[in-house]
């Protein structure tokens, strides 16, 4: 299923539009970069609310200026359908929690998918409070990380939390390269890790 979540996608979004509706869709954002491709594309079909929670930013400077970069995004980028902004809490002493034992992991590792399940646990609580049609994350754009086990994540969590998650790849279709070309466009903050301590420590080494 998760080789084909692009097509499967594709094929919902046709259903969609042949029905003329537009459903709520709640996006968990990890930064501006990787929203906008994923906005540009889903904002034409959705009605959107963003979720930017991430406690894996462990700098709270960094934290506030990926989201003053979110918020400038949504303000700027034509959309067809709403896009709204929920600021999740800055909770990152949850996230050393959660990834307790797992410091020394590699950036892919254990403590990737420990920090995946946070941030999607919290998306698909969300989806539920605001009775958001479906659910899903930017993460599955990015190169570095692997779409088919976020986005199994993603469906063990919606079965718990009664929501449904919908399976992405926004690699596919040159996704990230729009991803670049429209944070270029818009002069958008490209950070070079994921934003937690341990791929800083990575970073630097």
């Amino acid at each position: 299923m998760n080789t084909n979540a692009q097509k499967n996608m594709d094929r919902m979004i046709g259903e969609l539009q042949a029905a003329g509706k537009a459903p709520t869709l709640l996006i968990h954002a990890c930064c501006a970069p990787c929203s906008s491709y994923v906005l540009e594309y889903l904002s034409e079909y959705f009605n959107i609310i963003i979720l930017y929670y991430n406690p894996n930013i462990t700098n709270p400077e960094e934290y506030e200026y990926r989201l003053s970069e979110e918020t400038r995004l949504i303000s700027e980028l034509p959309h067809k359908h709403s896009i709204r902004l929920i600021k999740g809490d800055y909770e990152p002493e949850r996230f050393f929690g959660a990834v307790k034992g797992l410091e020394k992991e590699p950036e892919g590792g254990k403590r990737c998918e420990v920090c995946f399940e946070l941030r999607l646990r919290e998306a698909a609580r969300v989806c539920a409070e605001q009775g958001a049609d479906y659910f899903l994350t930017t993460l599955t754009i990015s190169p570095l990380k692997n779409a088919a086990k976020i986005n199994k994540i993603g469906e063990k969590i919606a079965a718990e939390y009664g929501v449904k998650y919908l399976p992405s790849d926004f690699k596919k279709k040159n996704g990230y390269k729009r991803s670049i070309e429209l944070s270029r466009e818009y002069n958008l903050y490209r950070q070079n890790y994921c934003g937690c301590v341990f791929s800083r420590k990575q970073l630097d080494n």
